[in-house]
């Protein structure tokens, strides 16, 4: 996780994602380079890289594509991209179902079973899924992307183009307004990794605390724990909607993008704080996975007011011809926080 993100950079920085048509060209390609199956990466180390490459590709440009629909900025800014937000978490509501079903049931092991295949290898399913994920993304972008050809771009006057044929834009140096901005995302840039480190614990400490300490059973079925990797992303969906018009409606009168950074990293603290009673009962067996629920509740409201918001801001103040690499800038927050994500989770005890 910490590589995919830290690449996002990259493919930020990279020369195909510094113009609006350049954008389009590293996704297709960022979705061409992200498609081995992932059972093949299992099983053949290096076509990891490839993946990593083609995510941090595809993860800062078709942001910055994002904010071009909103040239205008303002509230329909923030509200575009928690639609957008809410969309990328679609997937991540589907993706533990299936490939958490196809890895771990017990009823499709059964099947591949029947089938005269190794139920052993349910995980090749599993990660095989992804792939063929990525196969539908590429296809669904391909067909569409008429319609964002013209998305960022603007004519150039004559003054604005350089007698060698460069845009004045791309060798016009930054003014002081431009570094204060730069500044200003740095700092954002620094709670991301707090709120990030938090967060992506329930994909490590707390999906070990789910498998091992929650009680998984629902009206008498017993669903796998990864199963509740799905809750937040559905809180996503559930919520994006109310906080896209909350913003609009609001308008002048919203909270700032500190303020809104703050509520983030409140309610991130206050999900840890209910965690506390429900660490202590585990003492006394397994507790009931609604603990968690509660907890992923609050992680997501935080994650409306932090994120979506984030990639809305880091639009806004980045200097124009800088807005790829500012992105990849963005997640390399994510990824400082995934890699202080998995050191915390080094502290996991389940039988303390």
């Amino acid at each position: 996780d910490e590589a995919v993100e830290a690449l996002r950079t990259a493919g930020g920085e990279a020369p195909q994602g510094r113009a609006p048509q350049g954008r389009d060209r590293a996704l297709v390609l960022g979705l061409l380079l992200s498609l081995p199956l992932g059972w093949l990466a299992r099983r053949v180390r290096w076509l990891y890289t490839p993946i990593v490459l083609g995510t941090g590709l595809l993860k800062p440009n078709i942001s910055a594509i994002v904010g071009d629909l909103y040239p205008e900025g303002g509230a329909r800014r923030d509200a575009g991209f928690s639609i957008f937000y809410m969309g990328i978490n679609i997937g991540a509501v589907l993706a533990p179902l299936v490939c958490g079903t196809l890895a771990q049931s017990e009823a499709f092991k059964r099947v591949l079973a029947n089938n005269g295949l190794d139920p052993a290898k349910s995980w090749h399913w599993g990660f095989g899924a992804a792939g063929v994920g990525m196969i539908f993304g590429l296809l669904v972008y391909i067909w569409n992307r008429e319609k964002l050809a013209s998305v960022g771009n603007k004519v150039k006057t004559r003054s604005e183009r350089k007698t060698d044929g460069t845009d004045a834009d791309d060798v016009h140096p930054l003014t002081k307004d431009d570094w204060k901005r730069i500044g200003a995302i740095f700092i954002f840039f620094t709670f991301t990794i707090l709120f990030w480190g938090a967060y992506e614990q329930k994909g490590a400490s707390l999906n070990l605390f789910a498998d091992r300490l929650v009680d998984t059973t629902l009206f008498g079925w017993k669903f796998p724990a990864p199963y509740l990797q799905s809750l937040t992303p559905a809180f996503v969906i559930m919520l994006t909607p109310i906080f896209s018009i909350l913003w609009v409606r609001l308008r002048e009168r919203q909270p700032s993008s500190p303020v809104k950074f703050t509520l983030g990293m409140m309610f991130i603290g206050l999900a840890y704080v209910l965690m506390v009673p429900a660490a202590m009962l585990t003492a006394q067996g397994r507790i009931s996975f609604w603990w968690l629920v509660g907890l992923y509740f609050l992680e997501v409201c935080g994650e409306m007011c932090l994120s979506p918001v984030g990639l809305s801001t880091v639009t806004k103040l980045s200097p124009a011809k800088l807005v790829g690499i500012m992105m990849g800038v963005w997640f390399l927050a994510a990824a400082t926080g995934n890699k202080v994500a998995g050191y915390l989770s080094g502290f996991f005890v389940s039988d303390d």
